[in-house]
């Protein structure tokens, strides 16, 4: 893949990842809001649940964040395609469907 095509998916993806994470901190200081006017009622744990769905929701978008952030540094330093693990080529396949992939699906498997 070249380097402008990866660029242009890696910015497209982190203005979508950004406005992700801009409604779901609306969503939460909207539904803080919501409790606070209509007092505490109901299970005094779901609020803390959601919170915390919501805080592992926020961890993961940020580290996509960071996920395409390293592919930008991989594009500047020519390695952009390659596992970070092996050095091997990554299909340009894979990088359409995931442009911020770090390792081949092989490699990718063999970690999950």
């Amino acid at each position: 893949m070249d380097a402008e095509r990866a660029r242009s998916l890696l910015a497209t993806e982190r203005v979508d990842v950004q406005r992700l994470l801009l409604d779901l901190s609306t969503a939460r200081s909207e539904d803080r809001s919501a409790e606070r006017e209509n007092g505490a009622s109901g299970d005094p744990a779901q609020p803390l649940s959601a919170q915390g769905v919501d805080d592992a929701v926020a961890a993961g978008l940020r580290e996509r964040l960071a996920a395409l952030d390293r592919a930008v540094q991989r594009i500047t330093a020519g390695t952009y395609g390659r596992s970070v693990r092996s050095g091997d080529l990554i299909p340009d396949e894979r990088l359409e469907a995931d442009p911020a992939a770090e390792l081949t699906i092989e490699e990718a498997s063999a970690h999950s």
